[in-house]
């Protein structure tokens, strides 16, 4: 299927590789693909154009809600904009978007990505799919939960994923027991679903602040990696401007694209 959005409101390659999925690759002719609840998608820009391959028309709802495209970005830039910092931020991150992704495979992947670096992070991911998931057309599903019920970190060991294995277990154990109930976190504010979250051993604030914007779009969840911790001390050192209230995940985005591809900010580059 084909959709009209210019790159300002949907750029490809920054909503698929500011850190926010594992599972979305460049191909050579600048399209990107990756595999989502079973399927293989292949997204490619002509222009104003984008075309979806690998989902039918009637399907696309579901898939407008994966790629947040309901929601109006340049209201968000407008509101950001009145602080000079994020002003440059948006201005050179535009096209972001903040996709809703699978809760349990969000949780794994953000375990898996602890004090790691994102090609290590894609390998222990991909391994983790063609080891324990469901083949599909072009390639391997994220496995589910049940399907992992009674794993242990030896189990594990073809991940090659380190300590991170016994996090993995304890996550994948809580789940299904439901101890941690990943359906009920919906309802849950930011502040209880993160504490919810963080019953799983290895999974802190960031980890969990990571789940709750990129699975369930808490808006207000604030992941804090080394970047945007550098952009804080460096801008913010008083707390954030008054303008991202309610919306500090997005602001995050913006500012960890810009800070990551620029390689620091100073105060003159703003």
């Amino acid at each position: 299927m084909k959709l009209n959005i210019k790159k300002s409101e949907f750029d490809l390659a920054k909503t698929f590789t500011c850190g926010q999925c594992f599972r979305w690759n460049e191909l050579e002719n600048g399209s990107f693909a990756g595999i989502v609840r079973k399927r293989r998608l292949v997204l490619t820009r002509f222009g104003d154009e984008i075309t979806i391959d690998g989902i039918d028309d009637g399907e696309f709802p579901e898939w407008e809600d994966y790629f947040d495209l309901k929601t109006d970005y340049s209201a968000y830039i407008r509101r950001f904009s009145a602080d000079k910092t994020l002003r440059a931020a948006c201005e050179s991150s535009a096209g972001i978007r903040i996709l809703r992704q699978e809760p349990f495979e969000t949780l794994l992947s953000f375990i898996i990505s602890q004090n790691n670096n994102i090609p290590r992070i894609t390998g222990i991911i991909e391994r983790f799919c063609e080891n324990f998931g469901e083949k599909t057309d072009g390639g391997y599903a994220f496995p589910t939960a049940e399907a992992l019920r009674g794993i242990t970190p030896e189990d594990l060991a073809p991940l090659r994923a380190g300590f991170r294995a016994k996090y993995l277990a304890d996550a994948i154990d809580k789940v299904n027991s439901g101890e941690v109930d990943l359906s009920g976190l919906c309802g849950l504010s930011t502040e209880e679903a993160r504490e919810r979250l963080k019953l799983i051993k290895g999974v802190g604030d960031k980890v969990a602040d990571c789940v709750l914007l990129f699975a369930y779009r808490k808006t207000d969840a604030f992941p804090k990696d080394v970047w945007v911790k550098r952009v804080l001390a460096e801008f913010y050192p008083e707390g954030l401007p008054e303008c991202v209230k309610g919306a500090e995940g997005v602001a995050q985005q913006f500012l960890f694209d810009y800070v990551r591809n620029r390689g620091g900010l100073t105060a003159e580059t703003v």
